[in-house]
């Protein structure tokens, strides 16, 4: 399972946690999020996450 950060406020998704408050199911992919996915604190989309170290 990999990490997943924003790249404008630094927000991160674990794939193996997912996100219970947004309904994300632990181990959920960030490839298999909703292509209309927005980071919860500043509202970019999945193309403005990389991968965290």
């Amino acid at each position: 399972m990999k990490k997943y950060a924003c790249a404008i406020c630094g927000w991160e998704y674990d794939e193996a946690l997912g996100d219970p408050d947004l309904g994300i199911a632990p181990g959920t992919a960030f490839e298999d999020l909703p292509e209309d996915f927005v980071c919860p604190l500043c509202g970019v989309g999945k193309e403005d996450f990389a991968e965290a170290e």
